[in-house]
């Protein structure tokens, strides 16, 4: 063997801090489903996107990378949040069923701390992502919305959009929640659920019933393409848009964003990743550096409102802070109670 190797790895070891360490939290999704409740997830992003602008944080850019052989692919969120000690990263997998099944989507998050350097829980995270997408579109209706808006649309009626209406029901005093999907006139357990979550929703059969009059819109499907056509609002509204796994995914016409006041989650990396917009960018003439605001200015007062000339549009691509910062959260509230 050659001996150079011999004097390489000392000088490698001499590198790296040796120091005891706890074995991470693992936490399961029944235990994070206990937790829930428990947690101020809108707080904890309200905190999150202020830290980010003014520079107490950092939000690399989301990277796909792709499985060999069209198995599928996975998703890195990363972040930093440095006013918590702590950085990480949440893997979202997206794996091709085998013989005609179903896909394989789950999300697992890495916390570890910026004092010590070691892990500090690894935990099941497809709830907090729920959690935290519902979270981050409620910060921008609170941010974005008219505070006389009475009118709220729902177009989906998962569990991504009953979380959404949990999150933003208590945000304006709404005089009705109109929701649609496709199958929802024809599923009474599902409206059932509604009507419990928040007795002022009614389920619509069309979208154009859903949306009519609406001061706010949200979008809250899984779809890879559009599915609210934009002449089909009666007045200048607020528009919200979520990311499913579904690649280029846009829930509105890329085509529409040249005349809509823009809005997104940070905008110096969701013009990369959000569908509509990289289709915008590459077709329509759109700019990202159209952007009005982003969550971080909007925490920090540091770019306008919309004026509802037109329709305003709020982006949100899922960030690894905020990943980062309710896993964070997790962390501190199972820690207090063990």
């Amino acid at each position: 063997m050659d001996k150079n190797v011999y004097t390489v790895i000392p000088e490698l070891s001499m590198t790296m801090t040796s120091q005891p360490t706890a074995a991470p939290l693992v936490v399961d999704a029944a235990q994070v489903r206990a937790a829930l409740p428990s947690l101020d997830v809108r707080g904890e992003l309200g905190r999150l996107f202020a830290s980010l602008g003014r520079g107490d944080a950092v939000q690399p850019p989301q990277t796909l990378t792709l499985f060999p052989k069209g198995a599928g692919d996975f998703i890195t969120y990363l972040g930093v949040l440095a006013e918590r000690d702590v950085f990480g990263a949440k893997l979202s997998p997206y794996i091709v069923g085998a013989n005609g099944q179903p896909p394989v989507i789950t999300a697992w998050t890495a916390l570890m701390s910026m004092k010590t350097g070691q892990p500090l829980m690894w935990c099941d995270s497809a709830l907090l992502t729920t959690e935290r997408t519902a979270g981050t579109t409620a910060l921008a209706v609170d941010q974005l919305a008219p505070r006389e808006a009475k009118r709220l649309a729902v177009i989906g009626s998962g569990a991504v959009a009953l979380a959404h209406i949990r999150h933003v029901a208590p945000l304006r005093a709404w005089e009705t929640i109109r929701v649609y999907s496709p199958t929802l006139a024809g599923d009474a357990k599902r409206q059932a659920e509604l009507r419990a979550l928040d007795t002022r929703t009614s389920a619509t059969e069309t979208p154009e019933a859903c949306v009519h009059d609406a001061d706010v819109v949200m979008l809250c499907t899984s779809s890879g393409k559009p599915v609210l056509a934009l002449d089909a609002l009666t007045k200048p509204a607020l528009i919200t848009s979520i990311s499913t796994n579904v690649a280029q995914a846009h829930e509105i016409d890329p085509a529409a964003l040249p005349s809509l006041d823009v809005y997104c989650d940070y905008r110096h990396t969701t013009p990369q990743s959000a569908g509509e917009m990289v289709l915008a960018t590459r077709e329509h003439g759109w700019s990202p550096e159209s952007i009005v605001g982003d969550l971080a200015e909007l925490a920090n007062n540091a770019c306008p409102r919309p004026a509802y000339a037109r329709h305003a549009f709020f982006r949100s691509i899922g960030l690894g802070l905020e990943d980062i910062a309710v896993a964070h959260a997790l962390y501190e509230h199972l820690r207090n109670v063990r």
